[in-house]
């Protein structure tokens, strides 16, 4: 009897001392977007200090032209979510094109996936150049 009754003290210790506990309180989980924006709006979001710009097109598409301090990881390769894993600093947003804006959108819904927030240009670097706007040729 005496050794049920201990067994019984200590069960109730234990589930007072589990109720006592202090639960966590859980913050809102922070959600990844992905925004496109018109190519005004890109190329103001683009010089700021936190946003690291990508070229999601081919190697070749970037030699021929993009745009100033870009980064390019093919977003074709299958290596790209590993790539930009890599080299993509965490806590920055991604500002996102290809050629038309099709790409970039692929590309920025893997990013949003690693917890990224992208931003997508419509249009891509053909509305930026027929905007009249400066790119790069060369690597």
């Amino acid at each position: 009897m005496k050794g049920l009754l201990s067994v019984l003290v200590v069960v109730a210790l234990l589930v007072g001392a589990c109720a006592c506990k202090q639960k966590s309180v859980e913050q809102p989980a922070v959600t990844a977007t992905i925004r496109t924006v018109d190519i005004d709006e890109f190329e103001k979001v683009m010089t700021q200090p936190d946003v690291v710009l990508l070229d999601v097109r081919t190697s070749e598409e970037f030699a021929e032209k993009h745009l100033k301090n870009a980064i390019l990881i093919d977003v074709k390769q299958s290596s790209f979510r590993e790539e930009c894993l890599k080299r993509l600093p965490a806590g920055k947003t991604i500002a996102v094109y290809c050629r038309t804006g099709f790409r970039s959108k692929s590309a920025g819904n893997i990013l949003v996936e690693e917890g990224f927030n992208v931003i997508n240009m419509r249009g891509g670097i053909t509305a930026w150049v027929e905007a009249g706007k400066e790119v790069v040729t060369g690597q």
